[in-house]
């Protein structure tokens, strides 16, 4: 198997979700950039890539005990070795992976653009078996706190991060929020819809309705909502904090 060397990596670890594994251009300088002394490089199909990059489920044996210690973290001058870590290719795509030990993806990585295209080169001519799934894995469930891809696609790092926490604080109202509750929500994402919110007093109903319609896109109308919705509620407003925190960095 090829390997690659010096590589930098910025782990998310335990993302079930290949969007928040945030490509270079989205790295910032809160991150803890690491490298990697050595990493095995392997190729596999495009559905054991997806199957990696968006879940936290074990990894194939035979993966498994071909990259075993074969990738090495470097440390100040000291080297240290991981058992279960990894470069994926599928012939387009390019993520790093690394269990911590266990059997299942806990942190994932994207590559530098030199990095990716090192890898690229390599696997290009490379003649290595291609790793695949051992069976179909059963189809992904996606709800509220592990939102579907589509609910993301075209958002910014920060904007991704913003409406994981309205969805977290529409969840939260679902939970304990009473039917005037929520119908109070709604008039603040849409007023004019007042008389019709009104009327209606089934709190699945309306719930549903407003979830319906902030669940596409990201604008400043989200960003209020967001807002207004987390004020008062210390883990939340820590979350929010962080987000600008890092903005203002």
């Amino acid at each position: 198997m090829p390997r690659i060397r010096d590589v930098w990596i910025n782990w998310f670890e335990g993302e079930e979700n290949g969007y928040n594994i945030c490509p270079f251009h989205e790295w910032n300088s809160e991150d803890r950039i690491e490298v990697l002394d050595q990493a095995e490089i392997v190729k596999v199909t495009e559905e054991l890539f997806d199957y990696i990059e968006n879940r936290l489920e074990d990894l194939p044996d035979d993966l498994l005990n071909e990259i075993f210690q074969k990738s090495t973290l470097r440390k100040k001058m000291t080297r240290i070795t991981l058992d279960y870590c990894f470069v994926m290719y599928d012939g387009n795509r390019v993520l790093a992976v690394d269990t911590l030990g266990y059997k299942t993806p806990i942190r994932k990585s994207c590559l530098t653009p030199k990095h990716e295209r090192i890898v690229k080169e390599m696997m290009e001519v490379d003649r290595s078996d291609c790793f695949d799934v051992i069976e179909a894995p059963a189809p992904k469930e996606y709800h509220i706190l592990s939102p579907h891809p589509c609910y993301m696609t075209g958002l910014t790092r920060k904007e991704r991060q913003l409406k994981q926490l309205l969805f977290m604080a529409l969840d939260q109202l679902y939970t304990s929020g009473e039917s005037a509750e929520i119908r109070y929500w709604f008039t603040e994402w849409d007023p004019s819809k007042y008389e019709e919110i009104q009327q209606n007093i089934d709190k699945e109903v309306i719930w549903q309705q407003l979830y319906e319609e902030v669940k596409l896109g990201w604008s400043p109308a989200h960003y209020e909502l967001c807002k207004k919705m987390i004020k008062g509620q210390p883990f939340f407003e820590k979350l929010w904090n962080m987000q600008h925190e890092e903005e203002v960095r």
